[in-house]
């Protein structure tokens, strides 16, 4: 409108509601455009959150078949190192099978086998439990059954029927044992 032009006070008012209705068209546009704005980065925010889940979910996954598959090695080396030195125990039980020698030919073979599987199993830590002659403990023997007699200590272990057992320091095995009862001595 130019200035010449006088305006009705209706006219007046009409002009300036017009030019505060383009003056919020403008505000609202702009306040869209930085919603707009906010709601792109967030989503691209959302999408590198959801990218590094699964980055991550994968790498985990990936640690737990490996640590799997390391944990199965070690289980598998563990049996073979174990297990190596007895296939030529069963190699000589095999032969002395098949032996065509007399009865004492093959016990001396049976008794070089069981220094063989004793070797085997001293390299692997294993131990027998000491029996004749000690006194009975009861964390390391069985008692199956005693016998009176004035010739030996009570509780001592006269005759081993089942050697025992321990890997290092833990009990695999008790050895079932005869234990003497000396009706002399009482026990305290």
């Amino acid at each position: 409108m130019s200035e010449n032009t006088t305006l009705t006070p209706e006219q007046e008012a009409a002009h300036e509601a017009a030019q505060a209705e383009a003056g919020n068209t403008n505000e609202s546009h702009a306040e869209l455009e930085q919603l707009r704005g906010e709601r792109d980065q967030l989503a691209s925010q959302l999408l590198q959150s959801q990218d590094r889940l699964a980055r991550l979910q994968a790498e985990f996954d990936n640690a737990r078949k490996r640590e799997a598959k390391e944990r199965q090695d070690a289980r598998d080396y563990t049996v073979q190192q174990t297990v190596e030195p007895f296939l030529g125990v069963m190699d000589n039980f095999a032969l002395a099978l098949n032996s065509k020698g007399d009865a004492a030919q093959l016990r001396t073979g049976v008794e070089l086998i069981l220094k063989q599987m004793e070797d085997a199993l001293r390299n692997l830590n294993v131990q027998p439990v000491a029996t004749v002659g000690e006194e009975f403990d009861p964390r390391v023997h069985e008692a199956l059954g005693s016998i009176e007699t004035l010739e030996h200590p009570d509780h001592s272990v006269l005759e081993e029927i089942r050697r025992g057992y321990k890997l290092r320091d833990k009990l695999l095995r008790p050895a079932l044992v005869r234990i003497a009862i000396n009706p002399a001595q009482k026990s305290e």
